[in-house]
């Protein structure tokens, strides 16, 4: 009797977790740690490059933002597909594989529908392959979860690190050039007025020290995330 109680059990227990919500309390955390606690560019100090290269303007940040998403998310998924057929000793040129194709595929989609934009970033998407950020959600989460929670890593991350893009690409646009999205929002009349724009905005370096601040004002925030030398 008190085994056939514990198989009850058992299979309760197994249906409840099959049972999860798509949007669990679990699931959910998977997406918002990315945004504070474990924010891949403010925290983990990954995908520096892009955040000084690509944010001269908000329209590149944001379509760099969400070129990453769509690699992130689909590379996650398909690692996770993949995870208990591909040898681990060759799991890094699948990985690689797998996202150059993702980025190829993305790359020519924006040619198709936003060849300015796409010229503009240059090089930069063709760098999405090499990303820290998404070779290490691949690594360190993909490989060990299943496709449901994979996703929402990979959409929690990129978005993440989309975040921080827009925000400084905000800052140097309208102080670099007046403009945002590529639209002029600082009046003529500033300008009539004595007003200039400041060209050390448009700087790489002012990037580095924008992302400086944020990282300054997040920890003042949470003060966990400061290191004890």
């Amino acid at each position: 009797m008190a085994t056939k109680e514990l198989t009850d059990q058992s299979v309760v227990e197994t249906k409840e977790k099959k049972k999860e919500p798509l949007f669990s309390k679990k699931n959910r955390k998977i997406i918002a740690d990315p945004m504070d606690d474990q924010n891949p560019i403010t925290v983990q100090v990954l995908g520096i490059c892009s955040a000084l290269a690509i944010t001269v303007q908000v329209e590149q940040a944001v379509v760099m933002a969400l070129s990453v998403m769509v690699v992130m998310a689909c590379g996650n998924v398909i690692i996770s597909l993949l995870r208990n057929a591909v040898p681990n000793r060759i799991r890094i040129i699948v990985q690689l594989v797998i996202v150059a194709s993702l980025v190829i595929l993305v790359d020519q989609v924006l040619k198709a529908i936003a060849y300015d934009v796409s010229k503009a970033l240059s090089v930069f998407v063709g760098l999405i392959i090499t990303n820290c950020i998404i070779m290490g959600r691949l690594e360190a989460f993909a490989l060990g979860n299943k496709p449901w929670p994979s996703f929402l890593d990979g959409i929690g991350n990129a978005a993440a690190y989309g975040v921080i893009l827009i925000i400084v690409a905000v800052f140097r646009e309208l102080f670099g050039s007046g403009k945002l999205y590529g639209y002029q929002v600082v009046p003529q009349a500033f300008y009539d007025a004595g007003y200039e724009n400041n060209g050390l905005m448009i700087l790489p370096p002012m990037a580095l020290i924008l992302v400086g601040l944020i990282i300054w004002v997040q920890r003042s925030r949470n003060t966990k995330l400061i290191e004890e030398n």
